[in-house]
């Protein structure tokens, strides 16, 4: 009857102790979640909808530090002038991180 009541014990502080390790891996997952996981991807939902409403005339930065003109918008590419002498570019649309100034906004 001991042997029985010492097993059981010692499944018992097992279980416990298992327990206590996953409680905080699954709290540390939900504080990763939270913190860092959504902030970023509403921050990339936000740039991919910049992206997609880039307009012929708008001012961009790129993330390369270029600054230019929207000439031409095709489906993943674009041209941008950088100039007055008409230096045009031809750029991937994820490499945009601004939009500076918008075409409505240049011409009002």
């Amino acid at each position: 009857m001991v042997h029985y009541l010492e097993a059981a014990s010692t499944q018992t502080s097992t279980a416990g102790g298992v327990l206590g390790m996953i409680i905080p891996l699954v709290f540390c997952g939900i504080i990763f979640y939270f913190f860092l996981y959504k902030p970023q991807k509403k921050q990339d939902q936000q740039a991919q909808q910049m992206r997609d409403n880039l307009q012929v005339g708008d001012e961009i930065t790129t993330t390369g530090g270029i600054i230019g003109r929207v000439v031409s918008i095709k489906d993943e590419t674009m041209v941008i002038e950088t100039t007055r002498d008409a230096t045009k570019i031809r750029l991937l649309k994820s490499s945009v991180r601004s939009v500076d100034v918008k075409a409505e906004d240049a011409q009002g």
